[in-house]
C-alpha cells in the first residue's frame, strides 16, 4: 500500500471468530464465521482502518435464561501508526503496525465486546422467570402463587391444617367421631 498518505484500500474477508469475542452470557462462537468490510487509507501518521464486522452472537437471555442467536453489525474504527512514529504519538493503547502488517484481532474484540448489550435479552417485553418457582413468565402470563403470607405470620398458617383439639381429645388422644348413625 505505500506510505503516500491519500493512498487507499478496500478488502472483503471472512474470517473466524477469535476467542473471547462477547461476554460469558452473550458473544460470537469462537470459530464462527465473521465477515469484515476493511477500507485501508494512508495518512501521515499511518494506516487508519475502518470497517464493519458481521457475526452471528448466541448466548442466554438475562431475564428467562432462553437462548438468543441474532446477527450483529459492528462498525469499528483503528489508527495503526508506523512504527516510527516519534513516540510523543505513541502510547500504550495506541496500535503499531508491525513489518507493515496489523492486526485486527485486537481491535474486532473491542468494537464487538463495547456494542454488545451486557445484559441480552430475548426481547424488550421479557417478564423473566418467577421469583418463588422458576417458571418461565412468557409462557404463563398469569401465572401466580396466590396470596403472598407475611413471613411473620407463616406459623399461624400451620395452625389452621390440624385439627382442632377438644377435652376430649386431649385425655384420650382419639379424635371424637361426630357422624351420627
Amino acid at each position: 500500500m505505500g506510505r503516500k498518505p491519500g493512498a487507499e484500500r478496500t478488502f472483503t474477508v471472512t474470517i473466524e471468530a477469535p476467542a473471547d469475542l462477547g461476554y460469558d452470557v452473550y458473544g460470537v462462537p469462537e470459530g464462527s464465521k465473521v465477515d469484515i468490510e476493511l477500507r485501508l487509507d494512508a495518512i501521515m501518521e499511518g494506516i487508519l482502518a475502518t470497517g464493519t464486522a458481521s457475526a452471528r452472537a448466541t448466548g442466554e437471555c438475562v431475564r428467562c435464561l432462553d437462548s438468543i442467536d441474532n446477527a450483529v453489525v459492528i462498525g469499528f474504527t483503528e489508527l495503526y501508526l508506523y512504527d516510527d512514529a516519534p513516540e510523543d504519538q505513541k502510547s500504550e493503547d495506541s496500535f503499531i503496525l508491525e513489518d507493515e502488517l496489523l492486526d485486527l484481532e485486537t481491535a474486532l474484540r473491542d468494537a464487538v465486546v463495547l456494542a454488545l448489550p451486557h445484559n441480552p435479552l430475548c426481547g424488550p417485553d421479557c417478564p423473566g422467570l418467577c421469583a418463588e418457582c422458576g417458571a418461565r413468565l412468557a409462557d404463563d402470563p398469569d401465572h401466580t402463587h396466590g396470596d403472598a403470607i407475611d413471613p411473620r405470620w407463616s406459623a399461624l398458617s400451620q395452625l389452621a391444617d390440624q385439627p382442632v383439639r377438644t377435652a376430649e381429645t386431649s385425655e384420650s388422644g382419639n379424635v371424637p367421631d361426630d357422624s351420627k348413625e
